[in-house]
């Protein structure tokens, strides 16, 4: 009896995370269980094996089910988490487990991190679990992943958010695919959208990048990941950061690698024009198998032109980019709104006028200060044409003498 009570627990178990899962409908579920439960006295199955035989659920689905459920009963953490019903893991970082759950009293899916437990034990690291969360809950925009609730349960601390059915953008990219300028820029605007919210509470990102830039099923964008987010007036933080370099090195900008303390809303519109960059050429701007090495490059090599790597991209793209990407903070877009005007042109085939000033106004700085400007072909072509007619005012007196001397 006491079997029958435990496998009758367990198909209720599995049944309802197939549900949640999307596996099933409730009436194909509620037809199977009709059909357990009557052949349970002659011929008795498990659910599972029931909906893998009657077409509902492949022998796959049911394995990724039965994991789930070997997952959420292992996880001592999720059971320590009063109020959700945890179905399944999504992944883990360095930093953190997230896991699938059920937040039972509004009846929604919702995404839950966990710090480790191994991590508890450092103040550091606690503190900077519940910054992300305290710093998403100021937000509040379409495209940022929403912030729900963050504690601590049984020793555990927790950071409960929205759940994104979708991918990230590292997903895409991992699998060698390239973005048309088009959908590039939609998700560029998209994120910078994000970004702009985010800076009118003073709060920078300092980890764009296409890890955590998601996009739903219905081609929404979510910037996510709060972990390094740090208000722009919080002093303190920035004197104890100094000298550090918080980012990641693909996508870091020069100020944060030098660790200066006024990293600002222009840091992450360099780490943005990386992901754009990353994007539409299929690379990272700067490639080197050592970080160090990376983030060297960031500071001193020069930026190929995207449209020198894919000659389909519009010089508009290249030039917003570039000017995204200028190791100067200074010959950067002062603002998000500033560069949302260039992206919004660019996307209706106009020119970006902004970016033509910034780097017309680099140009002038560099002069200013006595640095070598690449002439334009203008130029060049003014100073040829002027050689090319005091040449031929040369061979024509040239020639004139000449006569002069055979008519004497």
């Amino acid at each position: 009896m006491a079997k029958a009570d435990e496998s009758t627990n367990y198909d209720t178990i599995f049944g309802k995370m197939a549900l949640d899962q999307g596996l099933c409908t409730n009436e194909e579920l509620r037809r199977c269980i009709e059909e357990a439960e009557a052949r349970q006295a002659a011929n008795p199955v498990l659910l599972r094996d029931l909906l893998v035989e009657r077409g509902v659920i492949t022998k796959n689905q049911a394995h990724r089910v039965i994991t789930a459920i070997k997952e959420s009963r292992g996880s001592t953490a999720t059971h320590q988490i009063p109020g959700y019903m945890v179905l399944g893991k999504l992944g883990a970082g360095a930093m953190a487990v997230v896991y699938k759950a059920r937040q039972l009293s509004l009846d929604r899916i919702v995404a839950i991190k966990v710090l480790p437990k191994r991590f508890t034990e450092n103040q550091e690291y606690v503190e900077r679990f519940y910054k992300e969360g305290k710093a998403a809950g100021k937000l509040n925009h379409p495209n940022i992943v929403q912030a729900v609730d963050v504690g601590e349960a049984g020793g555990y601390h927790y950071f409960v958010m929205e759940y994104v059915e979708g991918k990230t953008l590292y997903d895409d990219l991992s699998a060698g695919k390239v973005y048309g300028e088009l959908e590039a820029l939609n998700v560029i605007i998209q994120v910078a959208e994000a970004l702009r919210h985010a800076h009118s509470v003073s709060l920078i990102h300092r980890d764009v990048k296409p890890k955590n830039i998601m996009i739903n099923k219905e081609g929404i964008v979510k910037l996510a990941d709060m972990g390094l987010a740090r208000q722009t007036t919080d002093f303190e933080a920035a004197k104890m950061e100094k000298g550090k370099a918080y980012g990641t090195p693909y996508y870091i900008s020069p100020e944060q690698i030098r660790g200066e303390i006024d990293v600002d809303e222009r840091a992450d519109i360099y780490g943005l024009g990386a992901t754009f960059y990353h994007l539409v050429t299929g690379r990272v701007p700067f490639m080197a198998d050592d970080p160090m090495e990376v983030m060297r490059k960031h500071l001193k090599d020069e930026l190929i032109p995207p449209d020198h790597l894919n000659t389909s991209l519009s010089a508009g793209v290249s030039e917003v980019i570039e000017v995204m990407m200028a190791k100067n903070k200074k010959d950067r877009y002062n603002s998000v709104e500033e560069l949302l005007v260039d992206l919004k042109a660019v996307r209706d085939g106009e020119a970006p006028v902004r970016a033509h000033k910034r780097m017309n106004m680099s140009d002038l700085e560099k002069l200013e200060e006595g640095e070598p400007v690449e002439e334009t072909e203008a130029v060049d072509l003014e100073r040829s044409v002027t050689r090319y007619k005091t040449f031929v005012l040369i061979l024509g007196a040239a020639a004139g003498f000449l006569m002069l001397i055979v008519l004497l």
